[in-house]
């Protein structure tokens, strides 16, 4: 396994000003940095190399995904500026060597409707194409996409492990599979380890989270029977914690956080990652 770290545990947005955090996550004892691409123009790709290469520690590529990026929208040029910035991700992503784009790039965070089944359709449709069409753009630069299901308050679209495999399945892209979160999977799968199971090979990217979103092992979730589930399907590549901080009043707002999870950021990032270390 290679464990991670994201930036939204400590920054909001990722900048050259916090190029420290490559540093940090590595002598905490991290492999990877997961870096959030909120603002492209935030993010220098060859000073992000240099600092990497400097302390040793691999970089992913994860989205944000507003209003103005989402590619299932009814408006055109919405749909348009979700591609757009999806490729630029990709771009990041093969230029600081991250193997894969993760995040809910299939729609707007947030966004939730009860739709009829015909308006689920043609959402479903115009994801579909365009999910095709930058799975296409990725593989020609040696990227994955790994799509991550949400839980029901934060989309309406992908909830569950069942649902994802139906999405890849209209796609058919190899390079396309999921990003699973335990703190999503919690509130949506009936069970964490079959959902994992089903999930198999088409999981690209993982993320031990608790189920309040604070310190993984301070919490109720089966861990035993997602170690289990991960091993059954040969697993070993990225466990990520991703958390929040309340520092940053827009993120918090955002994720719903309204009351610190842990002693400080690094204490969550710390003890987590002792802890996952442990049952992996």
């Amino acid at each position: 396994m290679k464990f991670g770290a994201s930036t939204f545990i400590w920054v909001s947005p990722f900048s050259k000003i916090t190029l420290d955090l490559l540093k940090k996550a590595k002598e905490m004892g991290f492999d990877e940095l997961e870096v959030c691409i909120e603002d492209p123009g935030t993010i220098d790709t060859a000073a992000i190399i240099d600092a990497a290469q400097e302390v040793g520690i691999g970089v992913l590529i994860c989205g944000a995904f507003g209003p103005d990026r989402d590619i299932s929208s009814e408006d055109a040029e919405i749909r348009k500026s979700g591609v757009r910035y999806i490729k630029t991700c990709i771009d990041m992503a093969q230029a600081v060597d991250s193997p894969l784009v993760s995040g809910p790039m299939y729609s707007a965070t947030g966004k939730c409707a009860l739709l009829s089944p015909s308006e689920r359709e043609q959402q479903w449709s115009r994801a579909v194409e365009n999910m095709k069409a930058l799975a296409d753009y990725a593989g020609e630069r040696g990227v994955k996409l790994a799509v991550e299901t949400l839980n029901r308050f934060e989309t309406d679209f992908l909830n569950t492990v069942d649902q994802g495999l139906d999405f890849f399945h209209r796609i058919g892209r190899d390079n396309v599979g999921f990003l699973l979160d335990t703190f999503h999977m919690n509130i949506e799968e009936k069970n964490m380890g079959d959902a994992l199971r089903r999930a198999g090979k088409k999981i690209f990217n993982f993320h031990a989270c608790s189920n309040d979103r604070g310190t993984p092992g301070e919490d109720h979730l089966p861990w035993g029977d997602i170690t289990d589930a991960l091993k059954d399907i040969g697993y070993d590549d990225y466990v990520v914690i991703e958390s929040f901080t309340t520092d940053i009043v827009e993120i918090a707002r955002a994720v719903s956080l309204w009351r610190p999870l842990a002693a400080s950021q690094d204490a969550l990032a710390g003890n987590g990652l002792a802890f996952l270390k442990r049952i992996f």
